[in-house]
């Protein structure tokens, strides 16, 4: 049966735009359909780090960390406009959770899974004759600081080039458009999508659900749907101060135990993140007083120059959601690898992936790729032409 395109990709977040990249680089023709526009939701409301994540050593995800750490080389070296290694410096306190020898331990594994490569992945312990160069750091009861680098992005940016280097390849995009309904039949998945007031078809070899906090919803216009792991939608907020703490980044401990950090960004100060569940509309989330509060508190706990701040001192603040497994214990131990569900496992039509990642997301485009492979690699020819809106009444016609 002839199909309008190889694959539709439903969201241009960062794991869509990869997962369309991956695929027309690999000379499949994809059409991208996105609601909103091109990293509009959690993918410009991160925490703008390409990184390997050292706070989840402390829950075993070795292999997340490691390939997190392998793909900021990767980034780094081809992304240099967008990538860059920047300074992170960790205040270890009497009161502190984690000990000097702990965080010390974290990082001498963090140096291992890393490597060599850049010739800056190994953390020193500053000397007590530095500490005074560390924009207002409070000093009392600090026990060590540790410095170690890794990488800053600016998130959206990042999404909207990786969404180009598609385009270039010749994928195609259908923005905004929205997704009615996806059904498997025999030889391809017919797609009905909203897109410019009206109702429009196409076919296609296969659909790949990369819709973020939106991932349930879809699934549930797709027939069959997909039995998707239990998930949570957890809400994170940053907020944006007015002042510059200077090129350097501080990975401090909020009262709870979470980590938490204070960055520059954009000739000011960012703060994040928080962790809550949320269960509205995705379109709907927002920061809260309380997570506000939160993060000025803990800011406020380990810079004097922040003390006299209040709630309308806040530049700005954003909340974005994250796509987590379920959990009863705590959720600072939920897993961040991403998870990938598919309807056959011999050929897969439509596939759907929860959770993940942005420094991660190529690695997860690549997988989806490789599970999508049986499914094109027998294809017929696709038709790259432009998609031709089909209306009611043709559907009719030609159910």
């Amino acid at each position: 049966m002839s199909t309008d395109f190889d694959v539709v990709v439903v969201g241009a977040g960062i794991l869509g735009a990869g997962t369309a990249e991956a695929l027309s680089q690999a000379h499949h023709s994809v059409v991208i359909l996105e609601q909103l526009g091109i990293a509009a939701a959690t993918s410009s409301r991160s925490s703008k780090l390409i990184h390997g994540g050292l706070r989840y050593l402390e829950t075993g995800q070795f292999r997340l960390v490691y390939e997190c750490l392998r793909e900021r080389s990767w980034l780094l070296e081809n992304k240099p406009q967008l990538v860059r290694m920047v300074p992170f410096y960790i205040p270890v306190y009497r009161h502190s959770k984690r000990p000097p020898w702990i965080v010390r331990l974290g990082l001498s594994l963090y140096a291992l899974l890393s490597g060599v490569k850049h010739g800056i992945s190994f953390f020193q312990s500053l000397p007590k004759s530095d500490w005074e160069s560390l924009q207002g750091l409070k000093r009392e009861g600090l026990l060590a600081v540790f410095r170690y680098y890794d990488a800053q992005t600016d998130d959206a940016a990042l999404t909207r080039d990786v969404v180009a280097s598609a385009i270039a390849h010749g994928a195609q995009i259908i923005c905004p458009g929205s997704l009615v309904g996806a059904e498997v039949t025999e030889g391809s998945v017919r797609v009905d999508y909203m897109a410019d007031g009206k109702l429009n078809t196409l076919r296609t070899h296969a659909l790949v659900n990369c819709s973020g906090p939106w991932v349930a919803t879809t699934n549930a216009r797709c027939i069959p749907p997909l039995p998707l792991p239990p998930i949570d939608l957890v809400a994170g907020t940053h907020i944006l101060l007015p002042f510059s703490l200077g090129n350097r980044i501080f990975y401090i401990e909020a009262s709870d135990g979470r980590a938490v950090f204070v960055m520059p960004w954009q000739d000011k100060t960012l703060v994040g993140t928080t962790e809550r569940p949320y269960y509205g509309d995705p379109r709907d989330v927002a920061p809260t007083a309380e997570e506000e509060s939160y993060l000025l508190r803990t800011v406020q706990s380990y810079f004097s120059q922040t003390r006299g701040l209040q709630g309308k001192d806040i530049y700005e603040s954003f909340a974005g959601l994250r796509v987590l497994p379920k959990v009863v214990r705590s959720p600072f131990s939920r897993s961040r690898e991403s998870m990938i569900c598919c309807d056959n496992n011999r050929k897969p039509r439509i596939l759907a992936v929860a959770g993940g990642k942005l420094t991660s997301y190529r690695a997860t485009a690549h997988k989806l790729v490789k599970k999508l492979q049986p499914t094109l690699r027998n294809k017929h020819h696709a038709l790259r032409n432009p998609v031709r809106p089909i209306n009611s009444s043709e559907r009719e016609r030609n159910p």
